[in-house]
């Protein structure tokens, strides 16, 4: 079956790598060591991303669980160094989810997503607009590897065309090495390609040992 839609995720996909400037702000306003910082960062990453924690209420638990004595309106700028830190650009990639549009395929965008980091992402990026379905997990109140998320991306796509992807204008054979493509079957009206970061991340939402990559 001809290749007829393709998922890209966000995080290292779409976007560059992380604002190292945005990340280096928040270990300084929090004044802690940056083990200690990445240790807190993460714990409830996931819960932030399943809609469980909202930005605010994300740096409020972390700055309460580091015994750290900040302001409201420091507990804001770090969250929105930490929408910033995630709102880099991958220019080669936005194009060519350009060229397959061009091409007669449909796309989407499934990712691991924040609120906070969300309305930057809308704020910022009018190209995000340019895809037919857009899966952010807070919004489901789920989070990627459960494989429902998988699911609902693949079920919210609309109807295909039936035009396939031209291997000598549009070839996943481009790809970045840090980037994979994985073709799945699973849904047999839509025979969808997952374009993933490749370093602990999985398409198919099946590994959870691999659930914490330091991405969206």
């Amino acid at each position: 079956m001809a290749l007829r839609a393709v998922i890209f995720d966000y995080g290292m996909v779409l976007t560059g790598t992380p604002n190292e400037a945005a990340h280096d702000a928040m270990v300084r306003i929090t004044g802690l060591p940056p083990d200690r910082f990445e240790a807190l960062y993460w714990t409830d990453r996931h819960a932030y991303d399943e809609g469980k924690l909202t930005g605010m209420a994300f740096w409020q638990k972390l700055v309460r669980d580091a015994q750290l004595d900040l302001s409201q309106s420091t507990i804001e700028e770090l969250n929105e160094w930490d929408a910033r830190m995630w709102t880099t650009q991958n220019p080669a990639m936005v194009a060519w989810q350009v060229r397959l549009k061009q091409h007669g395929l449909k796309t989407a965008i499934l990712s691991n997503m924040g609120d906070s980091v969300l309305a930057r992402i809308e704020r910022e990026f009018a190209w995000i607009n340019g895809f037919d379905v857009l899966v952010w997990s807070y919004q489901l109140l789920m989070a990627k590897p459960d494989p429902q998320i998988c699911m609902r991306s693949r079920n919210s796509a609309p109807s295909p065309t039936r035009r396939s992807l031209s291997t000598t204008n549009a070839s996943t054979s481009t790809l970045p090495s840090h980037l994979e493509c994985r073709r799945s079957n699973s849904q047999p009206s839509i025979a969808c390609a997952q374009i993933s970061w490749r370093q602990g991340s999985n398409p198919n939402c099946r590994s959870p040992e691999n659930s914490s990559p330091k991405k969206p």
